[in-house]
């Protein structure tokens, strides 16, 4: 499967997160609640949507005042990528998308209290094809709105570090590595 994802949409920078993402309780509990609903690949696709040189960022219910990251979702037990992407895309911001570029797979490990869950996230470019920018899913998702990459990088990452959640910090940290790439490959003007 991802040998032909390879050949559709690139192959993928690959990325080995030495320091593991400490998490706190609940959010470890939420994790391994995650993997054991059906969805224990222990991974999960995120979505880099650009409309008009601007970022997609969701937000969730739960998250701090300010926290808002690119739309993500775990890949189903047999899901294949690329549905598991448009799923999210139209779950999550409530559009269709076109994947334009599988970007990075990045290989973080998160730890609690001598747990650990070893993950794999799958990073996609991705361009709106139809749909309105609403969730789908306003359970999962509070809000959904365009930033820029300099908004992304700027306050929006310092939320997420600041919210002391490992979760939220590796996200900053995915989101770091794929503006990186978007900006190397031209798909995003540098700073």
């Amino acid at each position: 499967m991802e040998t032909a994802l390879g050949e559709s949409l690139g192959r993928p920078e690959e990325v080995a997160l030495p320091e593991p993402f400490q998490m706190q309780a609940e959010e470890f509990r939420l994790l391994r609640a995650s993997l054991a609903d059906g969805r224990s690949q222990a991974q999960d696709v995120t979505l880099f949507i650009l409309i008009d040189g601007r970022i997609v960022v969701i937000r969730k219910p739960f998250h701090p005042p300010g926290v808002w990251r690119p739309p993500s979702g775990l890949v189903r037990e047999s899901e294949e990528l690329l549905e598991a992407a448009r799923r999210e895309a139209l779950e999550e911001a409530g559009l269709e998308v076109e994947l334009e570029r599988y970007l990075l797979r990045l290989r973080p490990t998160f730890v609690h209290a001598g747990e650990e869950v070893r993950w794999t996230s799958h990073v996609f470019l991705a361009r709106r094809r139809g749909g309105a920018l609403r969730p789908r899913d306003t359970r999962e998702i509070a809000a959904v709105r365009l930033v820029s990459a300099a908004e992304l990088q700027g306050p929006i990452r310092e939320r997420l570090i600041r919210s002391g959640l490992g979760g939220l910090r590796y996200r900053a940290e995915l989101a770091d590595f794929a503006l990186a790439r978007l900006r190397e490959l031209g798909v995003i003007p540098l700073d």
